[in-house]
């Protein structure tokens, strides 16, 4: 077996995986649809903010939020796999460790623009008027979150042996990153202590440089929020082709 061959079918397996699983794709839209219709037309009844209704204002932070969590959880799949001796297998295989992360990542950073997509569908229904050059710099945009935070959750999974322990680890993980990443709140005018940790917070750069393309209400400039991205998803992608180089 070729490393292409052997790229492809780990990504062929993800991706079957993903689509045979259908209440794995309702529940990643179902929460999603829960905090645009619930929180934001709750708040949106009575709050606007950058001159749009708050459901659309949080509209690009949900997208955000939707690649966050099916992104970071992919990692649990390498924790099953342990289990149920898959994983073994594959690491016998005659391919490089390169390979294994990569072909997993792109798999999983799939199926979580897959979701990403979907939700674009919703803002339709919102009514906001995208453009040709905002949707396509958005699939940029998800795609690099996703590669970053898909890489994550491989770096965790590799080096937990229990679901219960990667689950532990992922709560306290996920939900400062989508709390902090300005998709609930507007950036400026924040307390001094909250523009620390939503600077900090890679996946600030993801929402703020979304509600750029989509709503033409970016904080910071494109570039920089993509470059910022890039850097971040450079790193994990690197920490995580080390940690695969070091499973046994």
């Amino acid at each position: 077996m070729g490393e292409l061959e052997g790229f492809y079918a780990l990504w062929y397996r993800e991706i079957k995986v993903f689509t045979r699983e259908k209440s794995r794709i309702v529940s990643s839209l179902f929460t999603p649809l829960l905090w645009i219709v619930v929180f934001g037309g709750g708040l949106g009844s009575a709050v606007s903010l950058a001159g749009v209704n708050y459901q659309v204002f949080i509209f690009p932070g949900i997208i955000a939020m939707t690649i966050l969590f099916s992104s970071v959880f992919f990692g649990l799949y390498i924790v099953w796999d342990k289990k149920i001796d898959f994983f073994k297998e594959v690491l016998v295989a005659p391919l490089s460790r390169t390979t294994i992360f990569a072909g997993k990542m792109v798999g999983g950073t799939v199926d979580a623009l897959l979701q990403g997509c979907a939700m674009l569908v919703l803002g339709l229904v919102l009514g906001i008027n995208y453009t040709i050059l905002g949707v396509l710099f958005s699939f940029v945009f998800m795609f690099v979150l996703a590669s970053a935070l898909v890489s994550l959750g491989l770096i965790i999974g590799s080096n937990m042996e229990s679901v219960e322990g990667f689950q532990l680890i992922i709560s306290f993980l996920v939900f400062p990153m989508f709390f902090f990443s300005g998709a609930l709140f507007p950036l400026k005018n924040l307390p001094p202590y909250l523009l620390i940790l939503t600077m900090l917070d890679p996946v600030t750069y993801a929402v703020d440089g979304l509600r750029g393309l989509l709503l033409g209400s970016s904080q910071l400039p494109i570039a920089l929020n993509l470059g910022v991205l890039a850097a971040f998803a450079v790193v994990m992608i690197g920490i995580g082709t080390w940690s695969f180089k070091r499973l046994k």
